[in-house]
């Protein structure tokens, strides 16, 4: 007895580009946002809209940036709806972080969770003094001064560690043949 396979519809081949682009799009959200909670619903909202647009989608174009898209108008969507509204500031950071995140969607060979894998595996070759000041400041989101007092240590030497911390993480991935 044979089984015949059916050919992937449309739901197959958008589960597995959102699986491939699921890691990028919760970064890229988590860059953005400035609420960690807001993450996980404006992620959900990004998948509802992309499904309910996916005939719109041009094929011969990369999904990824096509999934940011959407996420960068609900973003600023978000942003008009609360309290304070997008501020021009906020605007220039969303576009510098699409930039960056164009920047790695262009890169070619590996995929964005081998990239994360590289630069963790960077961060785990960092001294110990050198890892906490980068694992309190993007893992935790502190400012300087938060990891100062953290630490017990002054604002200028937090800052040059993490410059410091900063350039070994930038040689580690080149490296590794993993642009920054």
């Amino acid at each position: 007895m044979s089984v015949r396979r059916r050919a992937p519809d449309g739901h197959d081949i958008f589960e597995i580009l959102v699986r491939e682009n699921a890691d990028m799009l919760t970064a890229y959200l988590r860059s953005a946002l400035d609420q960690a909670s807001d993450v996980d619903d404006l992620f959900q909202e990004t998948m509802v809209v992309a499904w309910r647009r996916l005939d719109d989608y041009d094929r011969s174009r990369p999904f990824g940036p096509w999934l940011r898209g959407i996420a960068r108008h609900l973003v600023l969507a978000h942003a008009r709806k609360s309290a304070r509204g997008p501020s021009w500031q906020s605007l220039d950071v969303l576009e510098a972080i699409d930039r960056k995140f164009e920047t790695i969607s262009n890169l070619t060979g590996e995929t964005f969770r081998g990239r994360i894998d590289a630069l963790l595996d960077c961060v785990l070759g960092l001294s110990e003094r050198l890892r906490l000041v980068i694992e309190l400041s993007y893992g935790r989101g502190m400012t300087s001064q938060e990891v100062a007092l953290a630490i017990n240590e002054r604002e200028d030497t937090v800052r040059k560690r993490a410059q410091r911390a900063r350039d070994r993480l930038h040689a580690c991935l080149e490296r590794k043949g993993t642009p920054e």
